[in-house]
């Protein structure tokens, strides 16, 4: 965005001493009983939206705690479908988050990690009853869902951690401003430069309220 060579900014940014910061818990726990699926994208070329949707959780640090984040995002264009914050990690506000993704439509293909969120009958559900393809990643392979580590890459640099947020209700808004910017505004290299919300073709408006 700022049109200076990658190389230069990386050197300035050394001698800077700027770096990210990102602690890395286990947050994708599996649960006795529930139902694990195989990883059904590898060699699979995504070449249109809808094709494969994915979703993952990531630790918000604040002053005092931390609050857990959920996406859906669709693989294709990289457009953020939904979100949702929680201070536990029950199943609930990923299933929120789903159900609010189903607002544009449906993929063929979900994938997700392991986590005990996304293999509980409750979560599943919904999936089989759209006739969904249900995948699920390998134990320790974060890079087979490698497109949602990357935007939670990218949302830790850019707010989380200059952000330094003291509580949930100043961090709620400043994702929401976050995630319109990412998907209409912030251009992608992957993407020939462009934002999401240029290859995704539809995108109700989500009026959304503070928890």
């Amino acid at each position: 965005m700022l049109e200076v060579n990658r190389k230069r900014m990386q050197r300035l940014m050394r001698i800077a001493g700027i770096e990210a910061l990102y602690p890395k818990p286990n947050l994708s726990r599996p649960a006795p009983g529930h139902e694990i699926y195989p990883y059904l994208l590898r060699g699979v070329s995504v070449e249109r939206p809808n094709h494969v949707w994915s979703s993952d959780i990531t630790y918000i640090p604040m002053h005092s705690g931390f609050l857990y984040l959920v996406a859906v995002m669709d693989w294709y264009s990289r457009f953020v479908l939904s979100w949702e914050l929680s201070s536990t990690m029950e199943t609930g506000f990923c299933l929120a988050a789903l159900e609010a993704a189903f607002r544009f439509g449906q993929p063929e293909i979900w994938n997700s990690d392991q986590g005990s969120q996304f293999t509980s009958a409750e979560f599943l559900a919904p999936l089989k009853k759209r006739g969904i393809s249900i995948s699920m990643d390998g134990r320790g392979r974060a890079l087979d869902n490698v497109f949602i580590e990357r935007l939670w890459r990218s949302l830790k640099y850019e707010l989380i951690y200059p952000g330094d947020f003291a509580s949930g209700a100043e961090l709620f808004p400043a994702l929401d401003r976050y995630f319109h910017f990412y998907n209409h505004r912030r251009p992608h290299q992957a993407l020939g430069y462009r934002s999401p919300v240029d290859l995704f073709p539809f995108r109700p408006i989500r009026k959304r309220s503070s928890p």
